[in-house]
């Protein structure tokens, strides 16, 4: 088997937040996917880290989204599939702009959490590894995968009553 090319562009979200014990916060302060990666199995997968910016999906204003799209699209030029890590509020937003400039060359697949990481009973784990398994089994087009579905944009929102994503249209 080939190995397969990822892109993986960080964003922050509540995935990556991690606690600060001085002010009692949870806040996107470091990455934590080098040790998620860690402790996974990634067999046949040569990952390029995009480190883009390591923000609450909350402060993330249309630019950003933007950066995102641009940045999603030109590693699907050169990958076979690209996992954007991105905060739940606003990952429909980023999914969105990227599906409007067109179908990517390859496969983008948004995922985030609901909790973070560092939480005992986080979904970051589940969410990031069907993320780096599905983006290896759709063709070209933008997705999101969490809570065991693959949704392709458009017409996806986040479900705030479900805690997931679900289509809208």
């Amino acid at each position: 088997m080939a190995v397969f090319r990822l892109a993986l562009i960080s964003t922050g979200g509540t995935i990556e937040k991690t606690y600060q014990p001085h002010s009692g916060e949870l806040r996107n302060e470091t990455s934590v996917l080098d040790h998620m990666l860690g402790q996974l199995e990634l067999v046949e997968l040569d990952i390029e880290r995009i480190r883009l910016m390591n923000k609450d999906s909350l402060e993330m204003i249309a630019s950003d989204h933007e950066l995102i799209a641009a940045t999603a699209r030109t590693a699907a030029e050169r990958s076979d599939g690209v996992v954007v890590v991105h905060g739940t509020d606003r990952l429909a937003e980023s999914g969105e702009a990227t599906c409007r400039a067109g179908r990517p060359e390859a496969p983008v697949m948004f995922t985030g959490a609901m909790r973070p990481y560092e939480l005992r009973n986080t979904d970051a784990v589940q969410n990031f590894t069907e993320a780096l398994l599905a983006v290896r089994l759709v063709e070209p087009g933008v997705y999101v995968a969490m809570h065991n579905k693959v949704l392709r944009f458009p017409g996806i929102a986040k479900d705030h009553a479900a805690g997931t994503f679900r289509r809208v249209d």
